[in-house]
């Protein structure tokens, strides 16, 4: 849509003052037309009102007899063709009026429409019989022999009766309303007007704060796109340096390059822990520049979520001892197979699990339970944004319930930014990038899934991943 189609608004001093408006531009057509049709009813004259320039607006006038009688004639259709030429070109007078005696001898009374001293259109009210027992003019009578005089006396006492004080009166009071009308008019154009002039402008501004957005949107879009490209580059180059120490640090402290002694073997074990901690950082910074440059695909499949559960706990179970955090999971007896990239799936559950076991304080516990539940068809990302009422899917959550420290309700939400940590003491010793749940809340997007955080009581957190059992389709 574009405004700049319409035509420029007139100025502001022709819209106040009048300028060289029209009629047409001014008045209300339905309400002219209820205007002239009421004092027709009224006073039973009939009304016509024409531009300046002659084009009809309102017509309140029924079928005359003797006009019709008259236009089955050659001399008669001529005689009528005079009559309105000279009706249409009849200037009013200094008072504004003026009157046109018609072939049938019926008078027509031309009265001007003014408005802000300019004459812009007029009013035709007639033909009317001043005179009741006025007879045709013989000129009538005689017009053509084809017509009979008889019946041209009979349709010519079926004219329109009225006396011209009474028509001057209707004339009068018609060019009152349309005063009325006509101010009315003007002051709803100047207001249209300027409203259309405000919302050019406001489109023109709209225009232009589009455009530069549109420029710092681009920016940003190439900005990210560098971005992504510099973390897959300095993520890459750093891992094989990084494999190399880490690689290296394990023989040292196998002891395949001679006894170390228990200070010596310390020192490695913490270059070999730090290494495992920058690689998996490098991982993290990887998969979320995939996952923001949308270069990472999903391979989805039906997944045993059963038996994924209990790899995960398997993965971690030395962990959890170490820590002595109680770790165990019940899954729900019948549970159907998810649709889900089973790699990526595992990834999150390990990452939640993980996180659950290093906030969790000695002799806690960590515990995954997975059920059937219904979800929202309008979660789904392959929706578009569309909310079905009342929609439902069948999906399995999975949870992950910790009795650790805990999560304030302020912040559930911002545990998903990138980099972002819970400001805590028991936060900053426990470490982590602020990567993880990041990486874990796209993933479950991927996966047309959700993620919520609860608290769990009496102490501690639980995370909810709900993934969806089949693909969702639509129509």
């Amino acid at each position: 849509m574009t405004l700049s189609a319409a035509p420029p608004p007139k100025s502001l001093d022709e819209l106040t003052l009048g300028g060289d408006m029209s009629l047409e531009e001014l008045v209300s057509r339905d309400g002219l037309a209820e205007v002239i049709k009421s004092a027709n009813e009224l006073f039973g004259v009939p009304i016509r009102v024409f531009t300046e320039d002659g084009k009809l607006l309102a017509d309140a006038a029924d079928s005359i007899e003797i006009y019709a009688y008259l236009n089955t004639s050659r001399a008669g259709r001529a005689a009528l063709s005079e009559v309105v030429a000279a009706v249409k070109a009849l200037a009013p007078g200094p008072d504004g009026e003026a009157n046109y005696t018609c072939v049938t001898g019926a008078l027509y009374r031309v009265a001007g429409i003014v408005y802000d001293s300019r004459q812009i259109g007029r009013m035709i009210l007639g033909p009317f019989l001043p005179d009741p027992s006025q007879e045709p003019p013989a000129s009538l009578l005689t017009l053509d022999a084809q017509l009979d005089p008889e019946n041209l006396r009979s349709l010519y006492r079926k004219l329109p009766k009225s006396d011209e004080q009474t028509v001057s009166h209707v004339a009068r009071h018609l060019a009152r309303v349309l005063d009325l009308l006509l101010f009315s008019g003007h002051r709803a154009l100047l207001t249209s007007n300027m409203h259309l002039a405000s919302v050019r402008e406001s489109f023109r501004e709209l225009e232009d704060k589009n455009q530069k957005l549109q420029v710092a949107y681009d920016r940003l879009k190439e900005l990210d796109r560098l971005k992504s490209n510099f973390l897959a580059t300095v993520s890459h180059e750093l891992r094989t340096p990084l494999t190399s120490i880490i690689g290296y640090s394990e023989m040292l402290v196998e002891g395949l390059a001679g006894e170390l002694t228990k200070e010596q073997r310390e020192f490695v074990q913490t270059i070999r822990d730090k290494g495992d901690q920058l690689l998996a950082l490098i991982k993290g910074l990887l998969d979320l520049s995939k996952l923001e440059s949308g270069t990472m695909s999903l391979r989805k499949n039906h997944v045993d979520v059963a038996a994924l559960i209990k790899d995960v706990v398997s993965t971690l179970a030395p962990t959890a001892r170490k820590k002595e955090v109680e770790l165990a999971f019940e899954v729900e007896k019948g549970l159907p197979a998810i649709w889900a990239d089973a790699e990526r799936l595992r990834q999150v559950l390990l990452n939640l699990t993980e996180n659950a076991i290093k906030f969790t304080p000695v002799s806690g516990s960590v515990r995954l339970v997975a059920r059937i539940t219904g979800m929202d068809a309008a979660s789904s990302g392959d929706l578009g944004g569309m909310v079905l009422l009342g929609a439902r899917r069948t999906g399995v959550e999975m949870r992950v319930a910790d009795t650790g420290i805990g999560i304030p309700e302020s912040e559930r939400m911002r545990v998903f930014d990138a980099f972002y940590q819970v400001d805590s003491s028991s936060t900053r010793e426990a470490g982590g990038t602020g990567l993880g749940l990041s990486i874990v809340k796209r993933l479950v997007d991927g996966h047309d899934g959700s993620v919520r955080i609860e608290a769990n009581q009496p102490r501690g957190t639980v995370f909810i991943v709900t993934i969806p059992v089949k693909r969702a389709t639509i129509g």
